[in-house]
């Protein structure tokens, strides 16, 4: 009997982690599981995962349906009760990673289902590490999480970012960040106390914020830091 599985999403990099072994390596687990089961289990026959796509078969010489006959054939000569299921494993095309692989995650094979969602899961977690500034959401987010900034905390963050590798003077900050009419406009010395409740905020990410002794603030380029840009961002005046 045969049957055709189909592989959803194109395999990644990522997902091509399982070594691939010997032939003493594969027959070694094989004796050793029959040994160490339980007595209440018995082994029941087995699986034989085989990557190789129609092009690599050609050129071999061979095609994918006469290597299945091929085993079949010499299983019945073998084994003359066994009873055999072939299925052929698609995958889009483009699809990276190694045919082996594919092949066990279009399978739905355990290990390489828990190995690939071990990897997503990895990958999140690299997402999310870090501080993202979300200029068109006017929002920051810290290791995936909203931080709780006010409105003048983003806006001082926001013109530090816009102006990166420029240092900024205070009272600069303050001319930019406060209009004349506000009720209460800082003194250059109330700005420090701005940025240090801002980084109180970004914890352990607080030196993205750069103190420039005597004369203000800068944001240098960090690996940690994501940018993102809207529409609608204010051109910052480079100089």
């Amino acid at each position: 009997m045969s049957n055709i599985a189909l592989l959803e999403r194109p395999a990644s990099s990522a997902q091509a982690r399982t070594a691939r072994p010997t032939s003493s390596e594969a027959a070694a687990p094989l004796n050793g599981a029959a040994a160490d089961l339980p007595a209440v289990r018995s082994p029941r026959g087995f699986a034989l995962y085989v990557g190789l796509d129609e092009i690599k078969a050609a050129e071999a010489g061979v095609s994918l349906p006469l290597l299945v006959d091929a085993l079949r054939r010499t299983l019945a000569e073998l084994a003359p009760g066994a009873e055999t299921h072939a299925t052929v494993a698609l995958a889009p095309h483009g699809s990276g990673g190694r045919d082996l692989d594919v092949v066990r995650l279009a399978l739905q094979e355990p290990g390489a289902i828990a190995r690939t969602k071990a990897a997503a899961e990895e990958d999140i977690a690299e997402e999310e590490t870090g501080v993202t500034v979300d200029i068109s959401r006017k929002r920051v987010l810290i290791d995936g999480e909203s931080a709780a900034f006010t409105y003048k905390e983003f806006e001082l963050l926001q013109y530090l970012v816009l102006r990166e590798g420029r240092t900024i003077e205070r009272s600069e900050l303050v001319s930019a960040l406060w209009q004349a009419q506000d009720d209460e406009t800082p003194g250059e010395r109330t700005i420090d106390v701005h940025v240090r409740r801002l980084r109180a905020k970004l914890g352990r990410y607080e030196d993205i914020v750069r103190t420039v002794r005597g004369i203000g603030y800068r944001f240098d380029r960090h690996a940690d830091v994501v940018i993102r840009y809207g529409h609608g961002t204010p051109s910052p005046d480079r100089f």
